[in-house]
């Protein structure tokens, strides 16, 4: 097994307001780098233009909590409480296999 695992964290934008919290994740998201992440995204459903996925892998789940739960993060969710539906359940995933395909260079 692979170490390090990767957390899925689904927002839910409230009425007319999904364009602001596309924004403010994009924010957010790139502050999981400082908290040891060595990747992150956030994606925007192309069927429900209100549903977002933010994702993030870390080494190991100790390094994600002091992310969600340390000042800035937290400080975030005060500041744009209105901008998404509660509850918001992450879910943290162990990973255990991954493959990418390298691009190939323009001829």
């Amino acid at each position: 097994m692979a170490a390090g695992g990767v957390v899925f964290i689904p927002w839910y934008a409230t009425g007319f307001r999904a364009d602001d919290l596309a924004e403010e994740l994009r924010s957010i998201g790139a502050v999981a780098m400082r908290y040891g992440a060595s990747e992150f995204a956030v994606y925007r459903s192309r069927d429900d233009r209100y549903r977002f996925t933010q994702i993030a892998t870390f080494p190991d789940k100790a390094d994600f909590e002091r992310y969600w739960y340390g000042e800035e993060f937290s400080a975030w969710r005060a500041r744009n409480s209105s901008r998404y539906q509660v509850p918001v359940l992450y879910v943290w995933h162990d990973r255990i296999a991954a493959g990418a395909l390298e691009p190939q260079p323009a001829e």
